[in-house]
Parts: C-alpha cells; sequence; structure tokens
C-alpha cells in the first residue's frame, strides 16, 4: 500500500476572488458611518448627520453599480449588512445617544441599544429571508430610513434652533423607529413604479409639489416627511392588525420561519 501523502489530508486554500468597485463603494459607506461616529464623539453632530446621509448614498450606489455591472455576489451582500449595521446601526444610535438622550441616564442608553439591536435584527431577517412579499412594500421599515429620520432630525432641531437635551420626543422616536424596523408592517417602496415609461400627468405635477415643499426649508421638511412615513406605517399597520377577524377559532401553528418572511431582492440590494 503506497504511503499517504502528509500534504494530501491539508485542505487546499483556495483564493476568494471579488469584485472590486460595488465592495469599495460599500466601504465608503462605513467609512462614512465609522466619520459619523468620531464627529458625535467630537460633538459635531452637524457633521455626523451628513456623515450618514453621504453614507447612505454610497449605500444606494453599491448596489445599483453591481447590478448594472452584473457583479452581484454574495460576499458583497453580506458586506453590505456589516457596513449597513455600522452606518446605520451603530452611527445613528451614538449619535442620538451624545446629542439628545444622555441626560437620560440608564433610560437613554438602553434606548440607544434599542435602536441598534433592532437595526441588527432587521438586517439578519433581511439576509435569511425564506419567502416573499409585494414588491412595491418592505416588511418593516429599513434600515437606512430610520438612520435618515434619525440624522434629520438633528438638522431640523438645528434649523429651528430647539433644544434636543433630554428630549421626550426623541426619546419615544427612538423606540418607536426600533420597533418599527423589526415590525411585519408594509412600507411603500415604490419600485412597482417604472419612471422609465410613460406616466399620468399627476405624478409629475405631485412630484414638483414635493420639491418645491422640501426645497422652502429642506432640514425640517425632510424630518418631517421621513418621520411622518415610519408613523404612519405604523399607525396602519396596528390598524390592519386590530381589523383581523379569524373565520373560526381553530388554533393556528405558523409557520417556523414564518415571521423571517422578507422581500424579494436582487443581492447587494441596498434597501435593507
Amino acid at each position: 500500500m503506497a504511503p499517504s501523502n502528509p500534504q494530501s489530508d491539508v485542505p487546499r486554500k483556495v483564493g476568494v476572488h471579488i469584485y472590486i468597485l460595488p465592495n469599495l463603494l460599500t466601504i465608503m459607506n462605513m467609512f462614512f458611518g465609522f466619520f459619523a461616529i468620531i464627529y458625535s464623539i467630537n460633538g459635531n453632530f452637524i457633521w455626523a448627520a451628513y456623515a450618514i446621509v453621504i453614507a447612505a448614498v454610497f449605500d444606494q450606489l453599491d448596489g445599483r453599480v453591481a447590478r448594472m455591472a452584473n457583479a452581484t455576489s454574495k460576499f458583497g451582500a453580506e458586506l453590505d449588512s456589516l457596513c449597513d449595521l455600522v452606518s446605520f446601526g451603530m452611527a445613528p444610535a451614538l449619535m442620538l445617544f451624545l446629542w439628545s438622550l444622555e441626560p437620560f441616564g440608564r433610560l437613554g442608553w438602553l434606548a440607544s441599544f434599542f435602536f441598534v439591536a433592532c437595526g441588527a435584527l432587521r438586517l439578519a431577517r433581511f439576509n435569511v429571508q425564506s419567502g416573499s412579499v409585494e414588491k412595491a412594500y418592505f416588511q418593516g421599515l429599513p434600515i437606512p430610513m430610520a438612520a435618515g429620520i434619525v440624522a434629520s432630525s438633528v438638522l431640523a432641531f438645528e434649523d429651528l434652533e430647539l433644544d434636543a437635551a433630554r428630549h421626550w420626543g426623541l426619546l419615544a422616536m427612538t423606540f418607536l423607529l426600533g420597533f418599527v424596523m423589526v415590525s411585519t408592517f408594509r412600507y411603500r417602496s415604490f419600485k412597482d413604479i417604472d419612471f422609465r415609461h410613460r406616466l399620468p400627468f399627476r405624478y409629475l405635477v405631485v412630484g414638483v409639489f414635493i420639491f418645491a415643499m422640501v426645497a422652502i426649508r429642506p432640514e425640517t421638511t425632510l424630518f418631517v416627511l421621513f418621520l411622518s412615513y415610519a408613523t404612519l406605517g405604523a399607525i396602519f399597520g396596528i390598524w390592519r392588525l386590530g381589523g383581523r377577524h379569524p373565520r373560526n377559532t381553530k388554533p393556528f401553528a405558523p409557520d417556523a420561519n414564518e415571521d423571517l418572511l422578507e422581500e424579494e431582492v436582487d443581492e447587494h440590494e441596498s434597501n435593507n
């Protein structure tokens, strides 16, 4: 019997090849999230808020570039989620705590932790999706939108010259955003609207009206619009839950993965 080769028992190293451009854009997303954390620690919350907005721009770009270049990959999708947790989970939560919630003491940092934990759960649920819902809707508030609401709140309070320290409204907003991220409430994604084809004239009128309203006072108007989007989704979601009347009282055993249903998207999709 031929002697065994010791080297044959050693696992062969397999090289990892990745798409550079989309993943570099994803890293830029994390860079600006880290930038926001550093500037929040230094007390410069305006720059931190703008950094989160820039991170959201790169979060949108990486997925679109990957699909346009046919460069989607599992590696890119996982990297995108990890970077999103930094930019849209840790960064806004830390900014909220240092900017407004620190005077609440333990309640303040627990609220910030609740935001981060719910963001992580939202991303995990997205990654292990076992089904699909309508393309036109998200299941739960996407974490970039939640971070955008936090960033726009900083800009709005600065624009209105309001004091954010120990603000009960911001504390309630933090818990609300965490809750709606992990909820199964349906949020309109507008992915079913194809702007490359002809649409009714009213779409243009509505678009011009929204643009004009935002341009009057962008910082405040965007905060109101984003927060209204999150709040109305929660209100209609609770209303739908309260309006359900089962036809029979037979015990219902839900599927083990029912709560993990998520919209069907391409890999490296940014709106997670």
